[in-house]
């Protein structure tokens, strides 16, 4: 388990997340709860809207031809 202070910023508290338990993106948005004495953080759910909103930027013609063909190896040891 890994431990780390609060520190200010601005108006706010603010925590450092260590290199090991950091997020491997930037752009993501955070929940933060409160479950007793314990803050919980985890990335938000995508709403379903916003998932549509990316699928309706496709061109009308996208994979048109399909997926192309793909090569599948024997799987060793299944």
């Amino acid at each position: 388990m890994a431990s780390t202070k609060l520190f200010k910023n601005r108006n706010s508290q603010a925590v450092r997340i260590p290199a090991d338990l950091a997020y491997s993106r930037w752009d993501i948005e955070l929940v933060i709860e409160r479950q007793g004495d314990a803050l919980r953080i985890r990335p938000a759910r995508r709403r379903m809207g916003d998932v549509l909103g990316v699928f309706a930027q496709f061109s009308p013609d996208f994979m048109a031809e399909g997926r192309g063909l793909s090569i599948e190896g024997k799987l060793e040891g299944v």
